[in-house]
Protein backbone atom coordinates (compact mmCIF):
# COMPACT_ATOMS: atom_id res chain seq x y z
CA UNK A 1 0.00 0.00 0.00
CA UNK A 2 1.01 3.25 -0.10
CA UNK A 3 1.53 6.17 2.20
CA UNK A 4 -1.74 7.93 0.81
CA UNK A 5 -3.77 4.54 0.96
CA UNK A 6 -2.38 3.60 4.29
CA UNK A 7 -3.76 7.34 5.57
CA UNK A 8 -7.18 7.03 3.87
CA UNK A 9 -7.67 3.90 5.95
CA UNK A 10 -6.98 4.97 9.10
CA UNK A 11 -9.21 8.40 8.59
CA UNK A 12 -12.00 5.91 7.60
CA UNK A 13 -11.28 4.01 10.36
CA UNK A 14 -11.33 6.51 12.74
CA UNK A 15 -14.69 7.89 11.35
CA UNK A 16 -16.79 4.99 10.90
CA UNK A 17 -15.74 3.58 14.55
CA UNK A 18 -14.30 6.34 16.56
CA UNK A 19 -15.71 8.99 16.08
CA UNK A 20 -19.47 7.77 18.56
CA UNK A 21 -17.69 4.76 20.17
CA UNK A 22 -19.53 3.91 22.96
CA UNK A 23 -17.48 2.56 24.55
CA UNK A 24 -15.22 5.37 24.48
CA UNK A 25 -17.63 7.95 25.51
CA UNK A 26 -18.61 5.56 28.86
CA UNK A 27 -15.09 5.22 30.06
CA UNK A 28 -14.22 8.45 29.17
CA UNK A 29 -16.99 9.78 31.83
CA UNK A 30 -16.49 6.79 34.24
CA UNK A 31 -12.80 6.28 34.54
CA UNK A 32 -11.45 9.45 32.93
CA UNK A 33 -10.00 10.37 29.65
CA UNK A 34 -6.65 8.30 30.07
CA UNK A 35 -8.44 4.89 30.76
CA UNK A 36 -10.24 5.51 28.36
CA UNK A 37 -7.68 6.24 25.65
CA UNK A 38 -5.51 3.40 27.30
CA UNK A 39 -8.70 1.02 26.14
CA UNK A 40 -8.37 2.40 22.45
CA UNK A 41 -4.82 1.75 22.32
CA UNK A 42 -4.40 -1.40 24.01
CA UNK A 43 -7.59 -3.77 24.08
CA UNK A 44 -10.08 -2.05 21.23
CA UNK A 45 -9.46 -4.12 17.80
CA UNK A 46 -9.98 -0.72 15.74
CA UNK A 47 -7.11 0.44 17.92
CA UNK A 48 -4.48 -2.58 17.33
CA UNK A 49 -5.16 -2.06 13.39
CA UNK A 50 -4.74 1.87 13.65
CA UNK A 51 -1.54 0.65 15.30
CA UNK A 52 -0.86 -1.66 12.79
CA UNK A 53 -0.99 1.33 9.77
CA UNK A 54 0.77 3.36 11.86
CA UNK A 55 3.85 0.90 11.82
CA UNK A 56 3.87 0.19 7.99
CA UNK A 57 3.76 4.26 7.86
CA UNK A 58 6.80 4.48 9.91
CA UNK A 59 8.55 1.94 7.52
CA UNK A 60 7.74 4.62 4.17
Amino acid sequence: MERKELLEEVTELLDYYCQDCFVKRTFNKEYGKNHAQSFCINQCTIGEKIQHYGKLLLEK
